[in-house]
């Protein structure tokens, strides 16, 4: 019988249903030592949360995040609020003792991450961060054919997520459905909500970046506020697109943007190597395109590679090959993978550290396109 793994989350939003239904599907399909229990959720609009909890099958809601932190019969926290609450949530999670699985990103910035890692690493909590397209099957069977060496040597890693929601300048900024468009909840805008999935994603295949030298813009300069109700300055970023170096010698080209009409999340990426050349689409997530060089030369071309089959990762967990599975799986599947790190006490990767470095390469982006230099990811310019 399993043991359970008493689940207390804050926010309910967007991440926290996606996050729920990870917790609700993964004994359905995963044979586990520990399971998810829905004890609490937490949120400061008592009616709405209750109405969550309720639809969802949370036992209990709290409208002080602290009590629930505190509370005996919480074993681990879910972070699901705006980025400028993980930090306190954190720290005093770690205090209590509690797992904590945190949304992406870590933190406002490095200074802050920091305090976070120090904090989880002293308390020697669990921990990880919602980066979920390291589990689309895809995304680690390209994992697996790096590790293995298939690529040889890398030459070039390019990355882009487009989207198009907020081109409208009637679109107010601020409260709690546009928190992502204000720098003081958000901390920054495309660069730490959707290039942090790509340089996450790139940091996991490709290895560490050394440098970078980065443009960023907001085209909309001002935007009603939802809590003042006055026409403030829009401080975060639009768009944002870099250049940089890995430590292997290999070259990155990054690009988002939440102007991209036509796009409502084209998130790409394409690796080329000596050997072998791997692209991916997340509006084709069951594929994978694999250009091998070792192919007949008559043969040689790029092949679309079904990742369906019960030898691919994750999917023996699933249907029959040829069935795919979707965006929603990732987080059965990081579920699935933290509680399989809880039981044999192992990290649950990205932990807080891996993700810490993920905000060093953001906050050394948004450092350079302020400067307009080339920046060192621990912040210095270069030469």
């Amino acid at each position: 019988m399993a043991k359970p793994l008493r689940i207390g989350m804050i926010g309910y939003g967007f991440m926290g249903r996606a996050h729920s239904n990870g917790y609700k599907r993964v004994g359905d399909f995963f044979d586990l030592e520990y399971l998810p229990v829905l004890q609490a959720v937490a949120a400061r609009d008592a009616e709405k949360a209750q109405a969550f909890a309720e639809r969802w099958g949370y036992g209990r809601v709290e409208t002080d995040w602290r009590k629930l932190v505190a509370a005996d019969d919480i074993d681990a926290i879910d972070i699901c609020t705006p980025n400028n609450l993980h930090a306190e949530i954190a720290i005093e999670a770690a205090k209590h003792g509690k797992a904590i699985l945190c949304e992406k990103p870590l933190s406002m910035d490095v200074a802050e991450g920091e305090k976070m890692v120090a904090a989880i690493e002293k308390a020697g909590v669990p921990n990880t961060v919602w980066y979920n397209y390291r589990r689309i099957p895809a995304v680690t069977y390209a994992k697996q054919l790096i590790d293995a060496g298939r690529l040889g040597r890398v030459f070039h890693y390019r990355a882009e997520f487009l989207q198009d929601w907020t081109i409208s300048a009637d679109l107010p900024q601020g409260g709690a459905a546009l928190w992502r468009l204000d720098a003081a909840a958000a901390g920054s805008g495309v660069t730490g909500d959707l290039l942090a999935h790509c340089i996450d994603t790139a940091l996991w295949l490709n290895g560490p970046v050394s440098d970078v030298t980065a443009m960023t813009e907001t085209f909309v300069k001002e935007r009603m506020h939802t809590l003042t109700g006055k026409m403030e300055p829009v401080t975060i970023d639009d768009a944002c697109s870099f250049l940089c170096h890995f430590t292997n010698g290999s070259l990155g080209l990054f690009e988002s943007t939440r102007y991209a009409r036509g796009h409502k999340a084209l998130y790409t990426f394409e690796i080329n190597g000596e050997k072998m050349s791997l692209k991916w689409d997340l509006e084709d997530l069951h594929r994978l395109e694999v250009f091998d060089y070792s192919d007949a030369g008559p043969e040689r071309g790029w092949k679309s590679v079904h990742v369906t089959d019960g030898d691919h990762p994750y999917m023996g967990h699933w249907w029959v090959p040829g069935l795919a599975i979707g965006y929603e799986h990732s987080f059965v599947h990081q579920v699935a993978d933290f509680l399989e790190a809880y039981a044999k006490k192992q990290p649950a990767h990205p932990t807080f550290r891996d993700a810490l470095e993920t905000q060093r390469v953001c906050d050394a982006v948004l450092s350079s396109a302020k400067s307009h230099q080339w920046v060192n990811v621990n912040g210095k310019p270069v030469g």
